[in-house]
């Protein structure tokens, strides 16, 4: 299936690693030019190294910034038109909120959830889909999670702003779709990262249990008996950044394996 990918310039916050390196690795195996934003240089480095590695050929650009702030998401997007050129792809994918107990939530945890996961995001997709829009064409994909559909004990405030983010690529989308934007969404369940581990920590606290056996029944609680590798989301998200998906907008998609089974 040709994906009409090749030298398209798709802008990845959160590339250095986890399911951001995935979707950079598969749109560098459909030949786009890639600009990945993370905070951390050494960590942007490495990945960078490591898609070179497994696509020589490939055109990466890497950008430190933290994308809590508005400015320095504005430069980071500047920096990487000057280098590819204007944005034909965002995808989110930067930020993720602490995960506590909800006894323990303050105010301020509040708003630190909403910094690291909904600002991220919106402080790049706000000026990046009104640039689209004013050029008629371009596609956002925001790889949120499904702790906006489903309340957990240990993550209200950041499965408060995934919500957000859920009704953001919705508004989104009705709100630019005349003027040639796409807007859409992946909310993956638990996925096979180094994060899956950091939020399964505070599971094997409570329960008194060893992270084996935490992963052991995270995955039983799935039908498909096994959690997501970062390399399937990626798949779904470079389909919907595709011309193949050319007619879908403003969906928030599950990918929690049937662990939740709803009628949306």
């Amino acid at each position: 299936m040709n994906l009409n990918l090749s030298s398209k310039h798709v802008l990845i916050t959160g590339g250095s690693k986890g399911i951001g390196l995935a979707c950079a690795a598969a749109f560098a195996e459909e030949g786009a030019h890639i600009s990945l934003v993370s905070r951390d240089l050494a960590t942007l480095k490495t990945a960078q190294e490591h898609l070179l590695a497994e696509f020589p050929t490939a055109q990466v650009a890497i950008f430190s910034a933290d994308l809590i702030d508005d400015k320095a998401a504005l430069d980071a997007i500047e920096r990487a038109q000057a280098r590819f050129g204007e944005l034909d792809i965002l995808v989110n994918s930067a930020g993720a909120a602490k995960r506590m107990p909800a006894a323990e939530l303050t105010p301020q945890a509040w708003r630190n959830a909403f910094d690291a996961k909904f600002f991220t995001y919106i402080n790049v997709m706000n000026p990046v889909v009104q640039r689209m829009a004013q050029r008629g064409q371009g596609v956002i994909v925001n790889v949120i999670g499904a702790g906006g559909k489903t309340a957990s004990p240990v993550h209200l405030a950041g499965g408060s702003a995934n919500a957000a983010l859920m009704l953001a690529t919705a508004g989104m989308a009705a709100a630019f779709g005349r003027q040639g934007v796409r807007v859409n969404a992946v909310n993956p369940g638990q996925t096979l990262t180094e994060r899956l581990k950091e939020g399964l920590e505070l599971t094997c606290k409570q329960d008194g249990i060893d992270m084996d056996e935490a992963m052991k029944r995270a995955a039983q609680k799935v039908p498909l008996g096994r959690l997501a590798t970062p390399k399937e989301v990626a798949q779904a998200v470079v389909f919907l950044a595709s011309d193949q998906a050319s007619y879908v907008t403003g969906v928030n998609i599950s990918m929690d394996g049937g662990a939740t089974p709803t009628v949306v």
